[in-house]
């Protein structure tokens, strides 16, 4: 889909608790499987980095699924639900 002038681009806000959770996670990862400790400020900067170049590509994809999907019910809506007429 063309961005026109006056849509903006998607801005992905993660809520304050998820985004604890997630630097937590990212900090035990480094940890566990790097053997490495990482700061809250590290750890703060590859979440933003990863948001901001996956954030778009994983939502538009998850559109493009759900689409898929709801069409797939949509095309079948005749199997799925036809009565048929008494005559």
């Amino acid at each position: 889909m063309a961005q026109t002038g006056t849509m903006k681009p998607l801005r992905i806000k993660l809520s304050e608790e998820r985004r604890e959770l997630l630097i937590s996670a990212t900090r035990r990862l480094f940890a566990q499987e790097f053997d490495r400790e990482i700061s809250e400020f590290q750890a703060s900067r590859l979440i933003d980095f990863f948001v901001k170049s996956l954030g778009a590509p994983v939502y538009n994809q998850a559109v493009q699924d759900v689409r898929a999907a709801v069409q797939g019910k949509l095309d079948d809506l005749d199997g799925e639900f036809y009565e048929p007429e008494e005559r």
